[in-house]
């Protein structure tokens, strides 16, 4: 079963991945791969580099000024993620034909931009990690020790998290102690795990 887990930006996605991959569970990380398709010689590196120059130092991307252009422009940010995602999901679903080849049952597919992009399709269940909004303000400014406005301005960039909640087919709860999550997540492996 190939299964989407999503958020938004510090709603706990990246501990909840970390944890499945504990348990022994095959988990791709879109944004691990979305770093691998814009390095010299990667699928998307040619695109993106003559797209976005101002973005590149020596050759390679500088992920903070990418970052500061499209978080502050929403057709830049659609101009890049026309340009990568389909690199990253060709990327994605190779790396899923091998794991499954390799005897997983279940391939949980880690990806902030899941509901916002193309990608819901191509999975039988989508997992969303909620936690309220302002929660998720304090981690992200905490986190990457950003003001609340840029905080707020990355927040919204995405899809909100509400809206998320009600596109799930399942959501983790990340609001309370780590332990509750776990175990939030251990009772959803025990009906859909490998």
């Amino acid at each position: 079963m190939r299964v989407g887990l999503t958020g938004s930006i510090a709603t706990g996605k990246s501990t909840v991945s970390s944890y499945l991959k504990q348990k022994g569970i095959a988990v791709i990380d879109a944004d691990l791969i979305a770093r691998e398709v814009v390095e010299p010689g990667g699928r998307a590196y040619d695109a993106v580099q003559l797209a976005f120059p101002e973005a590149f130092e020596k050759g390679r991307l500088v992920r903070p000024k990418l970052g500061q252009i499209i978080f502050q422009d929403s057709e830049k940010r659609q101009q890049l993620n026309h340009l990568m995602h389909p690199s990253i999901r060709q990327q994605m679903l190779e790396a899923a034909d091998a794991y499954e080849r390799s005897g997983h049952s279940l391939v949980v597919f880690d990806i902030p931009l899941l509901l916002e992009g193309d990608w819901r399709n191509l999975f039988e269940r989508v997992v969303v990690v909620y936690c309220p909004e302002d929660m998720q303000l304090r981690r992200l400014m905490q986190r990457n020790d950003l003001s609340e406005a840029e905080a707020y301005a990355r927040i919204h960039a995405q899809l909100g998290i509400e809206q998320k909640k009600e596109l799930a087919d399942d959501v983790f709860f990340n609001d309370g102690s780590i332990d509750s999550l776990y175990q939030q997540i251990d009772e959803w492996l025990s009906r859909y795990g490998d």
